[in-house]
């Protein structure tokens, strides 16, 4: 729902309060019956509706003129939370199903890192952000910390980040961005690194991190240029 939020709403911006609301519950709705029918969850149907109807059932006070735009907006959203508990406890007892071997929802549900990635980076591209220089030893540690049982190169990684610091710290504010820019990017190939190996850190994390970092280190250049 998070990433639908993210990735999908601000695709458009509806002017109407009544097409706003359902646009924000289908931009919810469609990741989240992504990944219940790559689960091989049942009742989509009802979670999906169980997210669209709050939303239509306030519309009927802002019509009469008792709410405004923002509390259907805000409403819907904690509407749905107990709709959708009522659907959970209503089909308690139901297995699940078989998940999807559709090629597509096994894609795009076996990508999840990097879709929610993408969704935490979304902002970015309207409004670039230049991490300060610190970011950069943070983003190694986890690598320094997960890979203890082999520090060497992991160690020799950070050092190498540590003297980027230090550089950023000397050099003029324009060419520390730039720099601030290679080090994301050369994480984000550490990542790649890292994933490929399936090694140190889980796949998960080094695909989630390998986008985000990418992420940051595109949108910094777009700064820089």
């Amino acid at each position: 729902m998070l990433a639908g939020m993210a990735l999908i709403a601000p695709l458009w911006t509806p002017g109407r309060v009544e097409v706003a609301a359902l646009w924000m519950a289908v931009a919810m709705s469609v990741p989240m019956a992504l990944w219940m029918r790559y689960r091989g969850h049942g009742r989509i149907v009802e979670m999906c509706a169980a997210m669209a109807v709050p939303y239509a059932v306030l519309l009927v006070p802002y019509w009469l003129g008792w709410l405004d735009g923002d509390a259907v907006s805000m409403g819907g959203h904690l509407l749905m939370v107990p709709a959708m508990i009522a659907v959970l406890v209503r089909y308690r007892h139901e297995e699940h199903g078989t998940p999807s071997t559709n090629p597509v929802v096994r894609a795009l549900g076996e990508r999840w890192p990097a879709v929610i990635a993408l969704a935490v980076t979304f902002d970015f591209w309207q409004a670039p952000v230049v991490p300060p220089v610190w970011t950069l030893l943070g983003c190694q540690v986890v690598y320094l910390f997960c890979g203890w049982r082999a520090p060497r190169t992991q160690l020799a990684v950070f050092s190498l980040y540590a003297a980027l610091a230090v550089v950023v710290i000397l050099v003029s504010p324009h060419t520390g961005v730039l720099l601030i820019a290679l080090g994301w990017g050369a994480h984000a190939v550490w990542d790649l690194v890292h994933h490929v190996r399936d090694a140190v850190v889980p796949r998960w994390w080094s695909e989630f991190c390998g986008v985000f970092d990418l992420v940051i280190a595109v949108t910094i250049l777009t700064v820089w240029f």
